[in-house]
C-alpha cells in the first residue's frame, strides 16, 4: 500500500462478473473524479470480465487476474496495490451514486473513518429499494453488520488490520468491529447516500455459511469494544432466546 496524490482507491474483487462490471465501472467513471483510482483484483475469470475492464481508461483502472483464496483474499491483495489516502470497497454488482463525489469533498482527517448511507437494491425479488442510513454507535454495530459500501477507510486502518480469511462471509463485519472499537480512529457519519448495494450479492446469499464468525463474534466484540458492549449484546441475545426468537 503506497499513498500518492490519489484521494480514494476503490477496490473491487471480481470473478466472472461480465454481467455487472461494465455498469459498475461506468458509475465510477461518470463521477468525473480524477482523484479516484480503481483497483480490480480478479480471481481468474473465464468470461469477458477482463475484456470489459480493459475497455476502460487505464488511467482510472488497474487490474490483476489469477487464482485467489476467495473474496477477502482478493480485497487484501487490492489493499496492497492501493495508493489512495482512503480506501473504499464495492462489489461488481454495486453502483456508485453522485453523492459519492460529495462525500469525497468531506475527506479531511487522515485518522477518520467517514461513512454515509446506501440504497439496498433487491434484484431477484423484482427491483425494489431500501435506504439504510444513520450513524452506528459501537453497540449498534455489535448488533448489526453495516453495509461495507457505506464506508471510506483511511489508509492507516490497513496498516493495522487486514481481512481475516477464516471468516468466509463476514470478514468485513469482523474488521468493522475492530475498527469501531479502536479509539485511534474517529468515525464520522455524513447523511449522504453514496452507493447502491445489491442485496442479492455474495454476503446476502451465503451468510449462513460463516460458522467461524458466528462462533467468534461475541469474543471479538469483547476484545475490541470492551465488556460493557459485550454484556449488552449478551443480554439482548438472552432476551431473544427467552421469547423463542432466533438470534441470527
Amino acid at each position: 500500500m503506497q499513498e500518492t496524490g490519489k484521494l480514494v482507491s476503490i477496490i473491487i474483487a471480481t470473478y466472472n462478473s461480465e454481467k455487472y462490471i461494465g455498469e459498475c465501472l461506468s458509475s465510477i467513471q461518470s463521477l468525473g473524479q480524477p482523484a479516484i483510482e480503481v483497483v480490480i483484483v480478479d480471481g481468474g475469470s473465464t468470461d469477458n470480465t477482463i475484456h470489459i475492464v480493459k475497455s476502460f481508461d487505464s488511467g482510472l483502472v488497474s487490474w490483476e487476474s489469477g487464482p485467489d483464496k476467495g473474496i477477502y483474499d482478493a480485497l487484501n491483495k487490492g489493499v496492497e496495490r492501493a495508493r489512495g489516502r482512503w480506501l473504499y470497497f464495492m462489489g461488481a454488482d454495486d453502483r456508485l451514486l453522485p453523492g459519492f463525489g460529495k462525500m469525497m469533498q468531506q475527506l479531511k482527517d487522515n485518522d477518520t473513518v467517514y461513512y454515509g448511507n446506501t440504497t439496498e437494491y433487491f434484484e431477484k425479488e423484482g427491483p425494489r429499494y431500501l435506504l439504510l442510513k444513520g450513524a452506528f454507535s459501537n453497540y449498534r454495530l455489535a448488533k448489526f453488520c453495516m453495509n461495507h459500501q457505506a464506508i471510506l477507510y483511511p489508509a492507516g486502518v490497513f496498516r493495522k488490520y487486514r481481512y481475516d480469511l477464516r471468516y468466509r462471509v463476514f470478514a468485513d463485519y469482523a474488521l468493522n468491529i475492530q475498527v469501531w472499537g479502536d479509539k485511534a480512529f474517529k468515525k464520522v457519519h455524513l447523511p449522504i447516500t453514496i452507493a447502491q448495494y445489491n442485496m442479492d450479492g455474495f454476503s446476502s446469499v451465503t451468510k449462513d455459511k460463516d460458522f467461524v464468525f458466528r462462533q467468534e463474534k461475541f469474543g471479538l466484540v469483547r476484545k475490541s469494544m470492551g465488556w460493557w458492549i459485550y454484556l449488552r449484546l449478551l443480554s439482548r441475545k438472552y432476551k431473544y432466546q427467552l421469547r423463542g426468537k432466533s438470534w441470527e
